[in-house]
């Protein structure tokens, strides 16, 4: 049952990634755009191409704001992260589990103990 929530859940972060795949690229290439544009206009001597490199800045930051909704995107694919580790930890577990029946009766013993 464990694994069908970790699979529906997971279902649902892909679709939403997929979904968000343009903005994402929007938001990177927005982000590219304005810090490149920035580091050009602090390190430019003349006022005019401090201006132009500057209004290319905005440019970016425009372009990084009308994409913002690709934040979502970022979000489903740390929760995929989580999906998938949870899900390869739910499967060591259920491999360590000891069949041995002196080990199950101490792990028994122990809980009473502690109980």
């Amino acid at each position: 049952m464990k694994k069908l929530g970790l699979l529906v859940v997971g279902g649902i972060a892909a679709i939403v990634l997929i979904a968000n795949l343009g903005p994402m690229v929007g938001l990177a290439i927005g982000l590219a755009v304005m810090y490149y544009a920035f580091k050009k206009a602090t390190a430019a001597e003349t006022g005019g191409k401090k201006f132009w490199w500057g209004a290319l800045s905005v440019a970016g930051l425009c372009v990084s704001v009308a994409n913002l909704p690709a934040i979502l995107g970022a979000v489903a694919i740390y929760v995929l992260y989580i999906v998938y580790k949870k899900w390869n930890q739910s499967a060591i577990v259920e491999d360590n589990v000891d069949n041995d029946p002196f080990t199950n009766f101490e792990r028994e013993w122990a809980k009473l103990k502690n109980n």
